[in-house]
């Protein structure tokens, strides 16, 4: 049921050369196709809507759930809803993301809206990275919506990566902390060609000594567009920080907007934006080392989205 390609895909959204050892769901085409559940972790499908539930018991410690997604046909829409319970006390890694392998001239989309709980003193880590390839000139659209609650204590710890062959996007992230929550997104974004990313990510922190921090980091090629909505909003005693830094080549454009909202005097907020081209003395040290200038500005980009 999984050819060449579709095992080519998921090595790279999530890493498997085989089936994980964990719990798991793969979803291909607009069908889940494998399954797993496991004595702490439970999936289960959504009898209203296409999706799954995965329910995470308390005080379940180092486990892993993989979920991803392939489509590898063209003319392919998939809306997709998933729920994650993170129960208390809990320590757990969950791997999604999408490969697309669009082979024809019409265009294949995912959208995916993931919604998580982490309950009380729970430590969430989520790891979502985006594929898109093909040798015909259909389009590879992703549109993920993240949304994610953390109670008291909890932590969740976000990375978003997206790295190639994803013609448009629109990435909406939406996060409530409450007291003690702590949260860490760290984004990685690659745009070429004619491609075009929306990321919005909105954090709203609501409890006493909630912090939160965001790191984007992206690179714009050709005639790419980023655009950046960065929101931070402090209800409360808390600490929030973000930096975007945005490397632009070419003819590509890059937009970074932030917004930081204090309504309580006790918030402390920061936003921090670069947009710039490489370094001129960065490239000319690796070139004295041999490397050809085109060589050397891979290295250079690629150390940057590391």
């Amino acid at each position: 049921m999984l050819d060449v390609i579709d095992k080519r895909l998921l090595e790279e959204v999530a890493d498997l050369h085989g089936l994980p050892m964990g719990a798991y769901n793969i979803r291909k085409n607009g069908q889940g196709i494998r399954r797993k559940t496991t004595a702490n972790i439970e999936i289960t499908t959504k009898e209203d809507k296409p999706g799954i539930n995965v329910v995470i018991k308390p005080g379940t410690k180092g486990e892993s759930v993989h979920i991803p997604v392939i489509l590898s046909r063209e003319d392919l829409h998939d809306l997709v809803y998933n729920t994650f319970e993170i129960g208390a006390d809990s320590d757990v890694l969950i791997v999604a993301g999408c490969g697309i392998h669009n082979p024809g001239c019409k265009t294949a989309q995912h959208d995916g809206i993931h919604e998580f709980f982490v309950r009380k003193g729970a430590r969430m880590r989520y790891v979502e990275k985006h594929v898109g390839e093909g040798e015909g000139p259909g389009e590879k659209n992703l549109n993920p919506k993240t949304i994610v609650e953390v109670e008291e204590g909890g932590i969740a710890e976000l990375e978003l990566i997206q790295i190639k062959g994803v013609d448009h996007t629109r990435r909406e992230t939406e996060i409530i902390l409450h007291k003690n929550a702590r949260l860490i997104v760290t984004e990685r974004l690659l745009t070429t060609s004619n491609q075009t990313s929306d990321s919005i990510i909105t954090v709203e922190l609501r409890g006493d000594d909630s912090t939160a921090q965001i790191v984007s980091r992206s690179v714009a090629q050709d005639s790419s567009r980023q655009i950046f909505h960065l929101n931070l909003r402090g209800y409360t005693r808390c600490r929030g920080h973000i930096q975007c830094d945005s490397i632009i080549m070419h003819q590509a454009q890059v937009s970074s907007i932030p917004e930081i909202s204090a309504f309580h005097s006790d918030s402390q907020l920061i936003h921090e934006a670069a947009i710039g081209k490489i370094a001129s003395e960065q490239l000319v040290k690796l070139m004295t080392l041999g490397l050809t200038e085109k060589e050397a500005e891979e290295t250079i980009l690629k150390g940057f989205l590391k």
